[in-house]
């Protein structure tokens, strides 16, 4: 999916605060936003600039649920453009959230027919159904409430088994936790792929799991309605340990070698090799983070049959070597 960002030179974002919030919901992906700023910055390259503010009711100091004081730099009804919005969690029954805040409800509206790009962690998801914005469209939140959300916003399609959902410009995050994993996957868009992955090594990576795993989207689905494709797509995912021969794989699907890589590239941006060594490294990453198998090991048991070549390929797309990403997300252990 492309984001748009209104201008190329900056990217503005609004992180919404309110009272008894969790402080980490807006925090962590400020921190993470300035980290990739800040690698961006050391790279040379021509990234966006970074404007963070943020955004309550009437600027007047709040407490966050731990207690803490927060002074925020203005109100949100004074904001008239973004790029992004990050909505926070709050402690405890949001639905309180709906009475308290319906002017926070319009603004949203307001942002996100200008474009705007909008995130939820957790509770906060109730914010953007509460503006209506989900209905029709995938969402979850804070496993604890999904009932109640189910029986508040019957229009929303909750997806109880995700920790992410996107539609369009549209993102929630089931809990903080998963926060993490969605802003490494924005900053790829907002920065790219060299940005993310040097964010994603410095922000616990020993903890996330591949994003596949947890993330639906709507672009996922219907994004292409190629059944053949899809099907194909299916397969490889059963089948990214074994020897794959893409000429095979055309003729087991009635197709030539030729059709199957036109539709496969129509159908998703890549070809099939490329797909399929991306859902090989994705599991050779989580090898890698939970098993003692050697580097060999490792490329055999994801479908490499060289491991040169395995190696190669994971230095060009994760931006280390399979041995130094090993050592990164193990290298948090505490010493007695």
């Amino acid at each position: 999916m492309e984001i748009p960002i209104a201008n190329s030179a900056t990217l503005s974002v609004c992180m919404v605060a309110l009272d008894r919030m969790i402080g980490t919901s807006i925090s962590l992906p400020a921190e993470i936003l300035s980290a990739a700023k800040t690698i961006g910055d050391s790279l040379n390259a021509s990234y966006p600039n970074l404007s963070l503010v943020t955004a309550s009711h009437d600027s007047a100091p709040l407490t966050l649920s731990g207690g803490l004081r927060l002074l925020p730099d203005c109100s949100y009804l004074d904001i008239e453009h973004c790029n992004l919005i990050i909505l926070p969690a709050l402690w405890r029954n949001p639905r309180p959230l709906l009475q308290r805040y319906p002017d926070l409800m319009g603004w949203l509206r307001e942002r996100h027919q200008d474009g705007a790009l909008i995130c939820a962690a957790g509770t906060g998801v109730y914010l953007m159904a509460g503006a209506g914005l989900l209905d029709g469209k995938p969402a979850t939140t804070h496993w604890h409430y999904l009932d109640q959300f189910e029986h508040l916003f019957p229009r929303v399609i909750l997806k109880r088994h995700h920790l992410i959902t996107q539609s369009g410009q549209l993102y929630c995050a089931g809990s903080v936790n998963s926060v993490a994993d969605l802003m490494v996957h924005l900053i790829s868009h907002f920065f790219d792929d060299t940005v993310a992955a040097r964010v994603e090594r410095q922000f616990s990576p020993e903890i996330r799991r591949p994003l596949n795993d947890v993330f639906y989207s709507f672009e996922q689905d219907s994004a292409h309605e190629d059944e053949t494709i899809i099907t194909i797509q299916q397969w490889l995912h059963e089948h990214l340990g074994e020897v794959v021969n893409m000429r095979e794989l055309a003729a087991h699907f009635s197709l030539s070698q030729r059709s199957l890589n036109r539709r496969f590239k129509e159908a998703t941006g890549v070809t099939p090799l490329e797909y399929l060594n991306n859902l090989r490294l994705a599991a050779a990453r989580d090898l890698l983070k939970t098993t003692n198998l050697s580097i060999t090991e490792v490329a055999l048991h994801t479908g490499f049959q060289d491991t040169g070549y395995f190696c190669r390929l994971f230095k060009q797309k994760i931006h280390v070597t399979p041995s130094d990403y090993r050592l990164s997300v193990r290298g948090k252990l505490f010493k007695l």
